[in-house]
């Protein structure tokens, strides 16, 4: 597996943010970078509009409560977030995060994230560098199987590519 490791911007939130701030009901027969474009707007206008490929999102509890909708994951996927660090997670948005290949890490104190700390993580080793406030963290990691998947985009990527290497059989009938 090749090494993935994350630097960017935090963006700080709290807990039980709800799917439907992420994907906002009102856009779904929009497309997904619309959708993306109001990601979060109800919590903090700016973050769709300022979020830049590889920063963070970090979260209190039970983030991505609320509908089991794809497209809370999907709308950070489209904003190209590195990963998020949450103190746990939604079960269906944990899962959606993975399977389109966006890194969700558990980590219990992530009151001692502020706002735009540069942070550098290694998802399989579990290591998290706070850059700014020159802190090092052990956080839960990310399984190097999983790891791969994430790597490869998701799920569906993953999946397509061991059936073209041939490490999946697919039966035609």
């Amino acid at each position: 597996m090749k090494e993935k490791i994350i630097r960017g911007k935090a963006w700080v939130f709290g807990d039980e943010i709800n799917s439907d701030v992420m994907a906002p009901g009102i856009y779904f027969k929009e497309s997904m970078d619309v959708m993306a474009s109001h990601c979060l707007e109800a919590i903090d206008p700016l973050f769709a509009k300022e979020v830049k490929p590889g920063d963070i999102v970090v979260a209190g509890r039970n983030f991505g409560v609320g509908s089991a909708r794809e497209q809370a994951a999907l709308a950070f996927k489209e904003l190209k977030v590195g990963a998020i660090i949450a103190k746990s997670y939604a079960r269906i948005f944990y899962r959606n995060a993975l399977n389109f290949g966006l890194p969700a890490l558990v980590y219990n104190s992530t009151s001692e994230i502020k706002p735009k700390d540069e942070l550098l993580i290694d998802p399989v080793k579990g290591e998290l560098k706070n850059l700014t406030t020159k802190i090092h963290i052990n956080v839960s990691p990310i399984p190097e199987h999983l790891m791969d998947m994430i790597s490869s985009g998701g799920l569906m990527p993953f999946l397509r590519k061991k059936i073209d290497d041939g490490e999946i059989k697919v039966r035609k009938e």
